[in-house]
């Protein structure tokens, strides 16, 4: 997974355990990283190094984006933890009046198959946070 912000501060300073930025230095590596709209670029890893340890969604309708865990449906609170904590770092960019946006994809998936869509981290709880594979989220603040 990957960011984008317009702001220009070291995003390294809330790693953990759970949630890892590192800045990307060569843009050429992925595709998918062109499609990012902000100037300051970064790959998100979770405990495992990659991006898998977090909540994400795959093959979503857009009215299922984004709810609170299920009994029916358990997830690793690791994966639950991180999730939350990234929802909290990017709340707290926008919220500082920075731009922020995200990619969340599969290896194999093209850029011409990521789709875009604005989401209001304001309108959402951190539980209810999740990643939407072969998305670039735009996020703005909104909601309460």
């Amino acid at each position: 997974m990957y960011i984008s912000t317009d702001d220009a501060q070291d995003l390294t300073r809330w790693n953990s355990d759970l949630v890892q930025f590192a800045k990307v230095t060569d843009p050429s590596s992925d595709s998918c990283i062109a499609l990012l709209g902000f100037p300051h670029r970064w790959y998100v890893g979770s405990k495992s190094g990659c991006s898998c340890t977090f909540r994400h969604l795959c093959s979503p309708s857009e009215e299922d984006w984004f709810s609170e865990p299920e009994d029916w449906y358990p997830e690793e609170p690791d994966a639950l933890e991180a999730t939350r904590e990234l929802y909290r770092i990017l709340r707290a960019i926008v919220s500082s009046g920075h731009q922020v946006d995200l990619i969340d994809r599969w290896l194999d998936t093209s850029p011409k198959d990521i789709v875009t869509a604005d989401v209001s981290l304001g309108a959402l709880t951190e539980g209810a946070f999740r990643l939407i594979e072969d998305h670039r989220l735009v996020f703005g603040q909104g909601g309460p």
